[in-house]
């Protein structure tokens, strides 16, 4: 396995931007299924300043100083995440991996689409960052951003249409990349919704990210009833760590998933609300929800020679218990 393939493996999410005309409320939607090499993640508040705003993001496990946020919405009604891009030019050999902080930064100043375009133009180079960032503000505006170490491309979202990004850049060098499986997955699981403009928060996290379909095979294995399946290309993976949509209402909703979404529910937060149980409760900066997910998750998926497998067996029999 090459060096790439095992970032990827460690960081490697699905997400999409949905216009306002295609979503069952009228409100543009932000989903972030994450990936991850951090398997303990929690929810959490930072306060506004005289001169930054408050926001709730998500946070990786551990992170007791809340430095950096991996997707998450602001008091100005803004809100971003991103997915780690690996068909873009190459990282900077000394600085790398500050996709966290410049989400943190950003929901610390930005109102809009365009404060974000001109928060990016303002950062001095080398970024640090090989990401697609995908933003939505109180407007219904929505753009992804393309970024590499110097400069970036700007996708827009408009209201009648949705954008997928996984783990490869449209504006990146044509043919590699990663994720491709798991882009396809999504636009087949999305193409009816499309047509019926009625996404909801839930139809992302309760089904999209619950949702063993694959896209070369074209079948959904849990639906299908097999006993088991290969942890492959599928949206969700032994590394997914939380599935969170930002709704841009009046008053913004982020849904949470924290954990593996097969086993877990979904939770809504907003600036004045988080669950306890989504807060870093426990030792180690780590939260309650979160803790037990990944518990639960190693019950069902178990190595095999040199292969993950999903025991959907197994699997069933807990989403039974737990109602879900």
């Amino acid at each position: 396995m090459t060096a790439a393939h095992i970032a990827a493996a460690a960081a490697a999410c699905t997400s999409a931007l949905i216009g306002a005309n295609l979503t069952r409320s009228g409100n543009a939607l932000l989903w972030k299924h994450r990936d991850s090499g951090f398997e303990q993640n929690f929810i959490e508040r930072v306060a506004r300043t005289d001169s930054t705003a408050g926001y709730v993001a998500l946070f990786n496990g551990g992170d007791s100083l809340l430095v950096e946020a991996w997707a998450g919405f602001n008091d100005r009604n803004f809100a971003i995440m991103n997915t780690a891009s690996y068909n873009l030019a190459p990282d900077t050999a000394h600085i790398k991996d500050r996709e966290g902080l410049i989400i943190s930064e950003a929901l610390r100043r930005c109102s809009s689409v365009n404060d974000f375009a001109r928060m990016l133009d303002s950062l001095p180079r080398p970024l640090g960052v090989q990401a697609n960032f995908g933003v939505i503000d109180g407007s219904g505006n929505g753009a992804y951003f393309e970024t590499d170490d110097y400069s970036y491309r700007r996708y827009e979202l408009k209201a009648d249409s949705l954008l997928v990004r996984t783990n490869f850049s449209c504006s990146g060098t044509c043919g590699p990349g990663l994720g491709h499986v798991r882009y396809d997955n999504a636009l087949n699981l999305f193409a009816p919704h499309i047509v019926a403009g009625d996404f909801t928060p839930r139809l992302l996290t309760d089904t999209i990210s619950r949702s063993f379909y694959h896209s070369g095979n074209r079948y959904d294995a849990m639906a299908e009833g097999l006993p088991e399946v290969e942890d492959l290309d599928l949206i969700p993976r032994r590394s997914t760590s939380a599935s969170i949509v930002v709704e841009m209402a009046p008053e913004p909703v982020m849904w949470v998933i924290l954990g593996y979404p097969p086993l877990s529910k979904a939770a809504p937060v907003t600036m004045r609300h988080i669950p306890e149980e989504m807060r870093p409760t426990l030792p180690g900066a780590i939260s309650e929800l979160s803790d037990r997910n990944v518990k639960l998750r190693r019950r069902v998926i178990r190595k095999r020679g040199n292969r993950w497998i999903v025991d959907l067996r197994q699997l069933r029999r807990l989403q039974q218990k737990s109602g879900l």
